[in-house]
């Protein structure tokens, strides 16, 4: 149903709309005919966004909202802002999320805070208060990511975020779906981000990852918006709950070792000593 606007009237918000999957996740849905509520951090990384989304889509109906995700007052005033565009909210796409490298034994209580925060938070708000103003037909697209599912060494606080997200969007849609609203996950692998720039910058690690991958490459933030674009429209009616890889055939195999990686970060001495389960002192 692509390129035939079967999203015209419908009103979208999306978080995190600045980031590279947040951006190509807009255009696709605003191709589509659906206007869009774009918030991020930064209003001029928005106003930049937007410029390269009118250059893709000239007649895109888009609004800018400069909000933490992570703020309850922020994503309140920013869903609002959303609704008066044309008095409806028809789909929601909290993209914001993260996490970094860290050894299990390194990492605080802190890290396993801020990780829940950022990805799980981040999306119970703009669900718990964009859902009341959506009508049934409503449909909502988070962003997950292999890690929830394939263990990853180093990487635990951002994998049990995601694993709790995984579980959210089940939880949400037990719930929701009396009210006709769905409510769905994308599980992208390594994608092309600011966030996972220094990655893509080492040929070393990339070919860790790659070698991980059926299809041969890494992904581009236009592969996951079209997953987005699938489950935020109509053609996916019937479908609620669920978290989908779009990761290059990663599940199949496993996630990369990057020892050497993170033996770089913090010294091959330390990480031994980690890895025999002490402290190093």
């Amino acid at each position: 149903m692509t390129g035939e606007r079967v999203l015209a009237g419908k009103t979208a918000f999306v978080t995190g709309a600045s980031g590279g999957i947040g951006t190509a996740s807009v255009t696709l849905l605003a191709r589509d005919g659906a206007a869009v509520l774009m918030m991020g951090r930064r209003a001029g990384a928005l106003e930049e966004a937007k410029a390269k989304i009118l250059a893709a889509v000239p007649d895109a109906r888009l609004e800018l909202f400069a909000g933490d995700a992570g703020k309850e007052e922020d994503v309140k005033r920013g869903i609002q802002k959303a609704y008066a565009i044309q008095n409806r909210l028809d789909i929601l796409v909290p993209t914001v999320g993260g996490g970094g490298f860290s050894p299990f034994l390194l990492s605080t209580a802190d890290d396993f805070r801020h990780s829940f925060e950022i990805n799980v938070v981040t999306t119970f708000l703009a669900v718990r208060h964009g859902v009341p103003l959506m009508e049934p037909g409503g449909a909502i697209v988070c962003i997950s990511s292999t890690a929830a599912k394939l263990p990853f060494a180093y990487l635990a606080a951002y994998h049990t975020g995601k694993g709790a997200l995984e579980n959210f969007v089940r939880a949400a849609a037990e719930e929701l779906g009396s009210a006709g609203i769905r409510i769905n996950a994308v599980r992208p692998g390594l994608t092309r981000s600011d966030a996972t720039g220094p990655m893509f910058g080492s040929e070393d690690v990339l070919k860790l990852f790659i070698a991980e991958f059926p299809l041969g490459r890494a992904g581009e933030p236009e592969d996951i918006a079209e997953a987005v674009r699938y489950l935020a429209g109509p053609e996916s009616s019937w479908v609620t709950g669920q978290s989908f890889a779009v990761d290059g055939g990663n599940e199949i195999r496993k996630n990369p070792d990057l020892t050497a990686m993170v033996e770089q970060m913090i010294g091959k001495e330390k990480l031994a000593t980690l890895k025999r389960g002490k402290i190093p002192s």
